[in-house]
C-alpha cells in the first residue's frame, strides 16, 4: 500500500472510531495497523522464510549439566540461595507457601523460584519507523538457551538491566540507546508500561515494555540479518497462525496496545 493510500484510509478510520469511542491518535493508529497488511500478501511468507533461515543458521549447542558445574554460579551459605558471582542477574531462592485454600494444594508447598536482582527485570522494547509512510517494527530472531526451537521472533531490545550494565562483561545491547536515551536519540516514546512476569516461577518480577519511534527520514543502521522490519499486522498474523515462534515479550506489548 502506498503512503497516500495508508494515510487516507487511516483518516477515515480515525473519524469513524472517534465518533463512537474517542481515543488519542496513537492508540487509534495502533488499532488501525492491526486490520490490514498494507502490502503484498506474500510478505508474511517472506518473514517466515527469514525466520526459518535464522533457525537454520543457529549453531548454539545446549547441554544439560549439574547445577554445581555452572561456572560463576554457587550456593551462598549465608542466604541459602544459588547466586551469580557478580551479584547481578537472578538468584534461585526457596519459598514456603501457606494459607493456600484457594489453590489445588490446600496444605501449602515448598518450591524454588527465580528472583531477579532488584525485581525490575529489564527493557523489552520495539523500535518503530515508518517505511513509505507505513509503520514498521524492528524485530530480532533472538537466540536464547531455553527458547522453544532456540530462536524466537522477539523485540528489538530484550535485555535485563544487568545485561544493559554489561555485568556479563560481554557486548553492549544493540539499539538499547533508543530506549535508555530517547531524547538524545531524538526518538519519541509511544508506549511505556511496567508489565508483570509469571509469578509461578519468577518472584515479584516485572519488565519495562516500550515502543519508541524514530523519524521516517532517520538513517537507522540494521546491524545484522537477525533483525528485520515487520508490520503490526504481520506480528498479529504470526501469533494467530504459527506455533511458538513469537516471543512472549512481543505478545505482552501487543496486549497493551
Amino acid at each position: 500500500m502506498e503512503n497516500n493510500d495508508y494515510q487516507t484510509s487511516l483518516k477515515v478510520f480515525e473519524q469513524c472510531y472517534k465518533a463512537f469511542s474517542g481515543g488519542d491518535d496513537t492508540s487509534l493508529e495502533f488499532k488501525f495497523e492491526r486490520l490490514f497488511s498494507f502490502g503484498d500478501k506474500e510478505e508474511l511468507n517472506e518473514v517466515l522464510t527469514w525466520y526459518n533461515e535464522q533457525c537454520a543458521k543457529c549453531n548454539m549447542k545446549i547441554d544439560l549439566i549439574p547445577l554445581k558445574e555452572c561456572k560463576e554460579w554457587s550456593f551462598d551459605e549465608s542466604t541459602g540461595s544459588y547466586v551469580h558471582s557478580s551479584g547481578e542477574f537472578f538468584r534461585v531462592d526457596g519459598l514456603r507457601v501457606s494459607n493456600t485454600s484457594s489453590r489445588e494444594v490446600t496444605g501449602g508447598w515448598d518450591q524454588p523460584i527465580l528472583t531477579q536482582v532488584g525485581y525490575d527485570g529489564g527493557i523489552l522494547g520495539l523500535l518503530r519507523q515508518r517505511i513509505n509512510g507505513v509503520p514498521h517494527y524492528l524485530v530480532e530472531a533472538k537466540i536464547e538457551p531455553g527458547n522453544y526451537n532456540l530462536v524466537q521472533i522477539s523485540t528489538t531490545v530484550q535485555a535485563t538491566f544487568s545485561n544493559l550494565k554489561r555485568a556479563h562483561k560481554g557486548n553492549s545491547t544493540p539499539y538499547s540507546e533508543y530506549f535508555l536515551e530517547t531524547a538524545k536519540m531524538e526518538a519519541k516514546v509511544l508506549f511505556d508500561r511496567w508489565m508483570s512476569e509469571d509469578g509461578g516461577r519468577l518472584y515479584n518480577k516485572r519488565n519495562r515494555s516500550m515502543i519508541v519511534e524514530v523519524n521516517e527520514n532517520f538513517d537507522l543502521d540494521i546491524q545484522s540479518d537477525r533483525y528485520r522490519w515487520v508490520t503490526l499486522y504481520q506480528l498479529i498474523q504470526l501469533v494467530a497462525t504459527q506455533d511458538a515462534i513469537v516471543a512472549p515479550h512481543i505478545r505482552g506489548i501487543l496486549s497493551g496496545i
